[in-house]
């Protein structure tokens, strides 16, 4: 699961639901639902901020008129690969060698197992 997007204003610690863009050639501020992605030069803002944001002199504002609505969580096979990767690599506690058992006497130092996966050591 991908993180939430936090509010760009500076301490405050909730999550965005709208997105602020500042459109300059047209001295208008646009606040709209939470975009897709974080975009450069685009603010992510928590509700409370949003509905109080004001322009600087001379400048509109234009606002979304619904509810601003968080965004649904979303599964991201990256970040989902990532994370399996990162699960598989840690460290297995070794188990001591039940006794008769025969792998262990066979078992090459050189070679390792973690998780699903086997390092194999490469030929020389």
């Amino acid at each position: 699961m991908r993180s939430p997007r936090r509010c760009s204003r500076n301490g405050c610690p909730r999550q965005a639901v709208a997105t602020l863009t500042y459109v300059y050639n047209e001295s208008t501020a646009v606040v709209g639902p939470l975009a897709a992605f974080a975009e450069p030069h685009t603010y992510d803002l928590c509700e409370p901020h949003a509905r109080s944001l004001t322009a600087p002199r001379g400048w509109d504002v234009v606002r979304h008129e619904g509810e601003f609505e968080p965004p649904p969580p979303t599964t991201d096979d990256l970040v989902a690969l990532a994370e399996a990767v990162r699960e598989a690599a840690r460290p297995v506690a070794p188990r001591p060698p039940a006794e008769g058992d025969q792998d262990a006497h066979h078992q090459n130092p050189s070679t390792g197992r973690r998780g699903h996966l086997r390092v194999i050591p490469p030929n020389h």
